[in-house]
C-alpha cells in the first residue's frame, strides 16, 4: 500500500470547514471534490458526513496518496479518486449535488481558476451548491498582512499563483449561471464561498 501523505494544514481547517459544510451540504446526496490532495479531507468529511457520497478528484499523480487515505479508512461513502484536470476537457459525466473544493484557487492560474469554475457549473445539478474554501481578497484588497506575505510566497514559486480576489471570481460564477448564497470568515484569514447554479 502507498504511503499516506500528510498535510498538517489539514489537521488545522478540517473542523472548521466541516462546521460550515455540514449545514450547507445538509440537503445534498452526492459531493464532488475538486483537488482532493493528500485525501485527507475527504476521508474527514466523509466520516462525519455518512450521508453523502464524497467523489475524491484530482491530477493522477495524487491518486495513489488518495487511494492509500481511502484504503486505510475503508468508508462506504467515499469514491476512489476520478482524474479531473481544470484546464482538460471534462471526463465526468455524472451529475452533483454539491461541489467542495479547499486551497485550489491560488495555486493555479487565473485562467485555470476560470476553467475550474466552468468545470464546476457541469458537474453540478440546478440549484446545486459550491463551496470554495482558501484564502481571498476583499473588493482588491488584501485582508491581512498575513495574506500580502503568502501571496508574495506563492508568486516566488510561480507568478500564476496568488490570492484571488473574491469579486472577480464572482464574476466569472455569474458567468456560469452561479449566484453567491453565503460568505463565511474563517480562522488564519481563510474564506468559505458558497455559489448556487441558478
Amino acid at each position: 500500500m502507498a504511503i499516506k501523505p500528510n498535510a498538517p494544514a489539514v489537521e488545522r481547517n478540517r473542523h472548521a470547514i466541516l462546521e460550515v459544510i455540514s449545514d450547507e451540504f445538509q440537503n445534498c446526496g452526492s459531493i464532488l471534490e475538486i483537488g482532493s490532495g493528500t485525501g485527507q479531507h475527504a476521508i474527514f468529511f466523509a466520516r462525519h458526513m455518512p450521508w453523502l457520497t464524497w467523489q475524491t478528484s484530482d491530477l493522477p499523480a495524487n491518486h495513489d496518496g488518495i487511494s492509500a487515505w481511502l484504503q486505510h479508512a475503508n468508508l462506504d461513502n467515499v469514491m476512489a479518486p476520478l482524474v479531473l484536470d481544470v484546464e482538460q476537457p471534462l471526463r465526468i459525466n455524472d451529475k452533483f449535488d454539491g461541489v467542495f473544493s479547499a486551497n485550489t484557487a491560488h495555486i493555479m492560474s487565473f485562467a485555470a481558476v476560470g476553467c475550474m469554475i466552468d468545470k464546476v457549473a457541469q458537474c453540478l445539478i440546478d440549484g446545486g451548491k459550491f463551496c470554495l474554501y482558501g484564502p481571498l481578497n476583499q473588493n482588491g484588497e488584501f485582508t491581512s498582512d498575513s495574506n500580502i506575505k503568502f501571496d508574495a510566497n506563492l508568486k516566488m514559486q510561480d507568478p500564476a499563483m496568488g490570492i484571488r480576489n473574491l469579486q472577480d471570481l464572482g464574476s466569472m460564477a455569474e458567468e456560469h449561471g452561479l449566484h453567491r448564497a453565503s460568505l463565511y470568515a474563517m480562522p488564519a484569514n481563510n474564506m468559505i464561498v458558497v455559489w448556487i447554479k441558478n
